[in-house]
């Protein structure tokens, strides 16, 4: 009871807040008020917003399904991810803002023509429908039901209890992103990831307590003196991520995921300014490095606990947080696993209606339409979107290898294209537009060919790597070949794209951070390479301090100071 109380109670807070900060602000009457949240975000809900758009059940169930089964070298994800989300604030975000795009494909149309934008939308739709939506709400069913033990309360068995968890949890999660816009699901969503941040640690903390029967220092090591491989960044060839796809697929995966993804940066584009959507994005970089804490160590306590015993891998963090935390706290985690579910999926779904109203419907289908009839059929086609989700969902009950690498499969079909498209779209003036449309096409069937027809032996995220080189390649190629005319941006001046003073110095922390878990994590690291990191340390530490040494001395303080000894 103590559970259920705590469990609507925070959920009514969340939905309160929520509607107290937007029912005011007219943001649902027009499509950039609607899509974008009238381009008023502020950093702490952008970082907020962009850790919950990630962080969900696909990775509490998930992630710590596949620690579970191999231990930290699943760490990669999270660890290339902070690096990568650095990588969008100082070069992507500056870029895409100065253009006051609303969406990623509308990008391509500027840079390339109409087609590449539709190419771009449908695959986005298709990733969203295909490989997110789905397993997010499956992933959070299993999480209630091991938290909530729904089957038994409902005298059903659990695969019925699992469809009815799907259903419920979609149902409101639709509501949820349909009729509130981006900004009432940014301002939720920084509530529920600070809840999901300090109830993702409590679960880490009570496990390790129990462990070490109340002695949560003795439980990690008692945990790591039992499981040493667990504990290693680096792993072998044959692991389940082997150290070498950090240089291949991986990243591209990461990039595509932190710095093209409709779902992730709209969030950022919606900031009132460069220097709010720099401080957001690094804010999210910053607690990336803290999420290995709640999404990979629980996964390996749990093998300690259940002795490595678990029919299902995915279903040991719920039967973890069922086992150690109290009753009153199951109620309050409970709530934001299910703010988590809501967040990811309501995320996606105003993606995927944005892609479709702002790229397809107005552009191609029905240009002359009207804010009120655009946002009305948004709202149609996220009901839509939602209601194949839920069917389709049960469907990726026991994927093989686990659910998130299940998503890291599926999505290897869109990340390297896309990725390339918008890299090449950047950096070049002459590539043509037919070279994009191609590359994405390419990109696409080749994946599907190497990956699931012809079942190629190499690891997944290899050939993303190399179908990315190759699409970059052949670009290049033709527009080396075959010229268009010099391509130049244009500042829409929508926003102030004056970035962030700290933003070098905070990225510089945040790289040296996401070394430095490798490195200590790493077992029998050469002597050479940690002398080349003890360097790389002081030399990253010595340009940051220098960077806060010069911002104080711009300081209005500072200058006054200055000023007045001049004046003697």
């Amino acid at each position: 009871m103590l559970a259920f109380i705590s469990f609507i109670g925070f959920t009514l807070f969340v939905a309160g807040f929520a509607y107290y900060k937007t029912h005011n602000a007219h943001l649902t009457d027009s499509t950039e008020g609607y899509f974008l949240g009238g381009r008023s975000l502020t950093g702490v809900y952008i970082g907020g917003s962009m850790l919950l758009m990630n962080l969900s059940t696909e990775h509490l169930v998930g992630l710590n399904g596949l620690s579970f089964r191999t231990g930290f070298i699943v760490m990669a994800w999270e660890v290339m991810a902070a690096m990568t989300i650095v990588l969008f604030a100082i070069f992507f975000l500056p870029r895409y803002l100065k253009l006051g795009i609303s969406t990623i494909p509308e990008y391509l149309e500027k840079r390339f023509d109409k087609q590449t934008l539709t190419i771009t939308s449908i695959l986005f739709l298709a990733m969203y429908v295909i490989s997110l939506l789905p397993i997010v709400l499956y992933t959070g069913a299993i999480a209630l039901e091991s938290l909530f033990q729904v089957s038994n309360v409902f005298s059903v068995d659990k695969d019925t209890a699992l469809w009815l968890m799907v259903w419920g949890v979609g149902t409101i999660g639709a509501i949820y992103a349909v009729f509130g816009g981006i900004k009432a699901i940014a301002v939720a969503d920084t509530i529920n990831g600070v809840g999901l941040i300090t109830g993702g640690l409590m679960v880490t903390l009570f496990a390790l307590a129990y462990v070490g029967n109340g002695d949560i220092w003795g439980g990690l090591v008692e945990v790591y003196q039992a499981h040493p491989e667990k504990f290693n960044s680096i792993g072998s060839e044959d692991s389940m991520v082997p150290f070498s796809t950090l240089f291949t697929g991986l990243i591209v995966s990461n990039m595509f995921f932190w710095c093209t993804n409709q779902s992730i940066v709209q969030k950022a584009l919606g900031a009132k300014n460069l220097a709010e959507g720099q401080k957001g994005v690094l804010l999210c970089a910053f607690f990336k490095l803290m999420i290995p804490s709640i999404i990979i160590l629980p996964g390996i306590i749990a093998f300690h606990v259940f002795s490595g015993q678990m029919d299902n891998p995915d279903h040991a963090y719920p039967s973890l947080v069922q086992l150690v935390l109290p009753e009153m706290l199951v109620g309050f985690f409970a709530a934001v696993v299910v703010g988590a579910v809501f967040s990811t999926f309501s995320g996606g779904l105003n993606s995927s209606v944005t892609l479709f109203t702002v790229n397809i419907f107005q552009k191609s289908l029905k240009p002359d339409a009207t804010e009120a009839q655009t946002v009305s059929l948004g709202k149609w086609l996220g009901l839509s979107l939602a209601l194949i989700s839920m069917i389709v969902a049960p469907l990726v009950a026991n994927a093989p290898d686990g659910l998130f690498y299940l998503i890291q499969q599926l999505q290897g079909l869109f990340n390297s294209p896309i990725l390339s498209v918008v890299l090449v779209g950047l950096l070049t003036k002459h590539v043509p537009a037919i070279a994009a449309k191609l590359g994405l096409l390419f990109g696409v069937s080749a994946y599907i060919l190497f990956n699931f027809v012809f079942q190629v032996d190499i690891h997944f995220f290899h050939l993303v790597g190399l179908l990315f080189v190759a699409n970059v390649v052949f670009m290049l190629t033709v527009g080396y070949f075959y010229p268009q005319e010099d391509h130049e941006d244009v500042y829409t001046e929508q926003v102030d794209i004056t970035p962030w003073s700290m933003t070098p110095a905070v990225a510089v922390l945040i790289t040296l951070a996401s070394v430095s878990m490798y490195v200590f994590l790493a077992h029998n690291v050469p002597t050479w390479i940690m002398t080349g990191y003890y360097l790389l340390a002081m030399g990253s530490l010595g340009y940051v301090f220098w960077i806060i040494f010069r911002e104080l001395m711009r300081s209005p303080r500072a200058k006054m100071i200055k000023a007045q000894k001049d004046a003697q």
